[in-house]
């Protein structure tokens, strides 16, 4: 029977936000930062702030995204729990409203099966401070994760889903095993794990408790 995992990227199987680490190169952090917080609060439409946040970017090397991306530092057991998580069954999959930059690299470090994400359009090898993607809406990873459903034949009761923020409420829905990790309030609410430590492996024992 296949079973289904799907984990955040951003502040789930990374530590921190790419977007901020990238906007700290135009000087430009505490600004994203601050519309980051309220997005993931439920606060801002993830749509209007994303673009915002994206086109604060403009002009910046691609090549230098991608060196970012390729030095993030990723969430403490993340690689452990998803090789766990394959062992025991699972297709795992990262849904991220970040970018590709970012999530096709991690992935061939930490092991999920497939991503999800945006593309941050480029000319000339600069941003244009455009985006666009599989991820750019507040119910965009649900909607996803229902075509996985069907496509892999996999029920809601055998799906775990794992996030931090408000555009994680949509999966949510989607799926029995809920885990709010170190997450905003209005995701703790619709958990039925929560994790307050930096540290994936905590979903293990909770989730196998049985």
């Amino acid at each position: 029977m296949t079973k289904l995992a799907v984990f955040d990227f951003d502040s789930t199987l990374m530590d921190g936000e790419t977007i901020e680490i990238i906007a700290a190169c135009v000087g430009l952090r505490d600004e994203v930062a601050k519309i980051t917080k309220r997005a993931m609060e439920g606060e801002l439409d993830f749509f209007d702030s994303l673009t915002y946040r994206v086109s604060l970017l403009k002009g910046l090397e691609e090549s230098r995204v991608n060196e970012i991306c390729a030095n993030l530092t990723y969430m403490p057991g993340a690689k452990e729990t998803i090789a766990e998580l394959k062992k025991r069954g699972y297709k795992v999959v990262c849904f991220s409203g970040g970018f590709k930059n970012a999530t096709g690299y991690a992935g061939n470090i930490l092991g999920y099966d497939a991503d999800f994400s945006n593309i941050l359009h480029v000319q000339d090898g600069i941003l244009t401070g455009k985006a666009g993607g599989e991820m750019m809406f507040s119910d965009s990873k649900g909607r996803m994760l229902q075509k996985l459903q069907a496509l892999l034949g996999v029920t809601p009761e055998n799906t775990l889903a794992v996030g931090d923020g408000a555009n994680d409420l949509s999966m949510f829905k989607y799926a029995k095993n809920r885990v709010a990790f170190c997450a905003k309030e209005c995701l703790k609410k619709e958990s039925t794990i929560c994790i307050e430590q930096k540290d994936l492996t905590q979903i293990i024992p909770l989730l196998f408790a049985n």
